[in-house]
This record gives structure tokens, sequence and C-alpha cells, in this order.
């Protein structure tokens, strides 16, 4: 006799199979605008191999089968190695293969900065952890340019679209990627603290040869083929170095992992403690310039984490809707459940103003740096990095909570999202970082911020609660500079949200921005996600385009 108690019915899977670009209209209406036209067949191509169910099964075995660190061979030789699943290569192979990582700097054309954009915000609602190499090479190729030695033997490297896996000397390789080792235990976000020590080897100097000792608490990821490291030189001066995975000899080069860190999530991506046991480097930049050369790369790897988290909200509420169209509680389609509906408008008015936020800070990269221009990238990227990142986390757990108990469960990809969304907030720079960096910005350049809000101004039209709001904002820029930093969370919040309600204003569908508008510049808004009044707004119609039925 067979038992069977019950009939499954009622229970629906994740989505996959459909096309990530396509069935997203406001990313679509993006790129128009940037001019971004020339990139989109390979984006949506790209969006349709994405969101294939097979390469669902990859981002979960990836994350599955984790990292294995193997600091021998079998007869004790040092091979500090980090073995992958294989679905780790096919994940980071595909990206590669897109020309994604050089696009901004290699391409010339209008709009590319926005393709960038778009083919990381793809990328990242299927699997983040392979999003981590790329953005730190991505960050290092403007670096590196200014190094005409290294520059001139790694550029083919660099911009090569050939996924080259093997653990072999940079020269004997197709192509190569770039990681970064800056924090130390006692330091954290205080790189000044740090205490690795740099010798020149000879007469030492930019380009010169150094031995590096000390360690990086934070060493991602270690099979790259060279980090990007500060150390100080003998005056304490913190420096920039380029640290070969191999020796120019052929021989390894003595960074010795002691261990991988055990992280909540970004399982798939290898993060790792390491010592410099006089480890060969080659100074970057001028000596004690190695500040700046951080805050340069920030600049870029903070605006992935802008589009990396918009990614995940974007992942969330795609797969809320497609779920709450077909699952039934109470005698109802959950999606036609009024407080169900609630949540999504939320979730869908936050995805629609994070991509107009990102897409608007790529076009900044891109138009060059007059001062407005240079306002949004050195006021609103750590703004938007705040405030995307910071809500990012809140909202992975709320889509999680959609799906009830099977939301909770690692069978599906909610519960990566959850555990992914942190790290985005934490890495280059956690919030108050962040929001001190926005209030550093605008001290050392108040013409260029007042330049920001008039832009804002300009866009948000004649809507009495944006210029209230903008108002608002000037009148917190007269407070006392020691005021102001106690206030910096409050500040860089509106700012983010103003900029947001002022560029939907601009390009969104009225129903969208009147919604937006209506919602997050209400005093109640914000203490819970779907905890709006949506009688007066324009669900059906707001649902529809953040994903078609």
């Amino acid at each position: 006799m067979t038992w069977q108690t019950h009939q499954i019915h009622n229970q629906f899977d994740e989505l996959k199979d459909y096309n990530l670009l396509s069935t997203d209209a406001p990313l679509q209406e993006a790129l128009a605008r940037a001019g971004a036209q020339p990139f989109v067949e390979q984006l949506a191509q790209y969006g349709a191999t994405l969101g294939r169910a097979e390469t669902y099964t990859l981002a979960d075995q990836a994350n599955r089968y984790t990292p294995e660190f193997k600091p021998f061979d079998g007869r004790g030789r040092r091979l500090d190695q980090v073995e992958f699943h294989p679905s780790w290569h096919t994940l980071m192979a595909l990206y590669r293969e897109q020309g994604l990582i050089d696009l901004p700097f290699s391409d010339t054309r209008a709009g590319r900065w926005s393709a960038w954009a778009a083919g990381f915000f793809l990328h990242s609602q299927i699997e983040a952890g392979t999003m981590c190499p790329a953005t730190m090479t991505q960050a290092a190729i403007p670096v590196i340019e200014r190094e005409p030695a290294l520059w001139a033997a790694h550029k083919d490297q660099l911009y090569s679209r050939a996924y080259d896996a093997r653990d072999l000397p940079m020269a004997q390789k197709q192509s190569i990627w770039i990681g970064m080792g800056m924090t130390e235990k006692q330091g954290g976000s205080d790189v000044r603290a740090n205490t690795t020590q740099a010798t020149p080897v000879g007469a030492g100097g930019r380009g010169g040869e150094y031995t590096l000792r000390g360690h990086k608490w934070f060493f991602s990821a270690p099979m790259c083929d060279a980090h990007l490291v500060v150390a100080k030189t003998a005056d304490g001066a913190p420096t920039c170095f380029f640290v070969p995975r191999w020796r120019p000899d052929g021989s390894k080069n003595p960074v010795q992992v002691q261990r991988l860190k055990g992280k909540v999530g970004n399982r798939s991506n290898s993060s790792s403690e390491v010592e410099f046991q006089d480890a060969y480097g080659i100074m970057m930049g001028e000596e004690g310039r190695g500040i700046p050369t951080i805050i340069e790369m920030a600049s870029y790897t903070r605006l992935n984490c802008v589009v990396g988290s918009a990614a995940m909200v974007r992942q969330g509420l795609v797969q809320g809707l497609a779920y709450t169209r077909q699952r039934e509680a109470f005698g109802k389609r959950l999606v036609n459940q009024p407080l169900m509906r609630a949540v999504l408008t939320d979730l869908a008015l936050e995805n629609e103003a994070n991509v107009v936020l990102m897409m608007r800070l790529a076009q900044a990269y891109e138009r060059g740096d007059d001062p407005t221009e240079r306002a949004w990238k050195r006021v609103m990227t750590p703004a938007a990095k705040f405030w995307v990142c910071k809500r990012a986390v809140e909202l992975t757990g709320e889509t999680m909570e959609v799906f009830g108990g099977n939301g909770y469960v690692d069978d599906g990809i909610m519960g990566r999202l959850f555990r992914e969304a942190p790290v985005n907030s934490i890495w280059e720079g956690s919030g108050n970082v962040m929001c001190l960096d926005v209030m550093r910005a605008i001290g050392r350049d108040p013409a260029s911020a007042m330049t920001l809000l008039e832009e804002l101004g300009t866009a948000g039209g004649d809507d009495p609660r944006i210029r209230a709001e903008l108002k608002g904002l000037q009148a917190m820029l007269a407070e006392p500079p020691e005021h102001l930093e106690a206030l910096g969370r409050r500040f860089t919040e509106r700012l983010a949200l103003v900029a947001q309600a002022c560029l939907l204003r601009q390009h969104a569908p009225a129903f969208v921005a009147d919604a937006f508008v209506q919602t997050r510049l209400d005093p109640y808004w914000g203490r819970i996600v779907g905890s709006l009044d949506i009688r007066h707004l324009a669900v059906d119609a707001i649902l529809s385009r953040a994903y078609p039925a």
C-alpha cells in the first residue's frame, strides 16, 4: 500500500526562465535616456542567459559548495590555494565574457557607464559573490593606468574577455583579476592605523621594488593575480603597493593565507586573513599618497555597492510579485490581499527609485568633472551607498517573508539575498563612514553641494513637498560642523530620498513619482515596510510596471 496523505497544490517555485532586462521597464528607460542603445542588444541577451533555470542552479551551487582552502600540497609545500566549485568558474567566465569589467574605460561611446551599471545590476540579481573580484578589478584599472610599466605589462590582460582560472605567474595568463588588501585588525576603516611595513629593495620610490611585512585582516579575494595593498614606508606614510601572487622569478610570493573568513553571506566568494612575510611589491603612486589612491578606488567600488544592493532589492521584488500572483491565502490571491498590496507597492517604489538614482550616478562618472557631476560623484555616491545598501538589508528580509517559511529555507534564492545584503553596507565603508564622507565632501566643497541641491530643485519642479525638503536640507547645512556631524545619518537619508524623489519626478510616470513623493515625504513613512496608505495610489499600474503579469 502506498501512503499519500495529501495532494500538493498552492505551492510555487521561485521565478526562473525569464529575461531580466526585457521585464524591467525602468532600467530600459534609463538606458535609453543615457544613449546606451548600442549596448542594449547584448544586455538583453545577457538578461535572458542570467534568467535561465540553469544559471539559478549555478548560483545555488556556488553558494552551497563554498571555497576550500588548501594551504599545502601532499608533500608539505606551501600552496595557499583556494579551490572553487566549477559553478563559480562558469559564472566568473560568464561575466568576464561580456566585457563589462573594462567597458567604462576601454570604450568611448556614450552610455558606456550606464551599460556597465545595467550589466552589473543584472548579474548581481542572480549571484553576488562573483561581483567582488569583478568590482575590485574594475576599480583598479584607472589606478594601474597611471603606472606606465604596470599598465604596459597588464593592460591587455585587464581588458581581456577570456576567463583564465589558472594559478600561474601573470606573464603566462590571458587575463587577470585584481584584489584589495587594506583592512588590518587594529584599524578597520581607519587605514592610517595600519602597521604593515614596506622596505625598499634598492632605491625604491615610485615603480620601485619593496618587501612588505605585516598582515591584513580582510584580504579579498586571495586567488586574485595581484592585490593593491596599503603599507607604511620608513617615515610612516601610508603608500599603495601592487603585490602579485607570484614573484617575477616565478616563485610563490610569500603572502601566506592564515584562514578563510566564515562569513554570514557572500559565501561563494573567498575572503581571507594573510601575513606578508617579506612579500614582493611595487610602489604605486607617490610615497605617502596611499590614502588618496584608496579614496579614488572607493569612489568606484562604492558605486558598485549601490548597484549591487539595488539588484538584490529588484530580485526580491520580482520573485515576490511572481509568487503572490499565484499563491492563494484566505480565499484570494496574495497579490490581491490589501496588506500584501501595500508591501509590494512599497517595494516597487523603492526599486524604481533605486534604478533612477544608480543610473544617474553612472552618468556622472561618464560626463566629466564639472561642479555638478563632481558633486554627484563626491557627495551622492556615499549618500546612495548609505541609503540603498541600508535599505537592502531590511527589504530583502521583507521579501523573504513574502514567501513565509519557504523563504526561510535554503532551497531557494530568498534566504541567500537576505544573507548577502549586509556586505554592501559594511564593505568599503560602513554606514557611519559614508555619512561622515558626505559631511566631509560638503565641508570641503560647499559650492558644489549647493549646485547639487539646485539641480535637484530644477528636477523636482514645482512640487511643494520637494521644495520644502530641499529647503530643510539647506537649513541643516547652516548648522555648526560639530552639530551637523551628529546629524549625519538624518541628513544623508533625507538627501538620498529627495534625490530619488526629484529624479522620479523628472523621469518616471506621474503615477510612480506621485506615489513616491506622497509616501516617502510623509513623516509617518518608513517605520516598517508597507506601512503606507495605498487608497489613493495607482497600485495596479505600479505593480504591473515593476514586473508585468
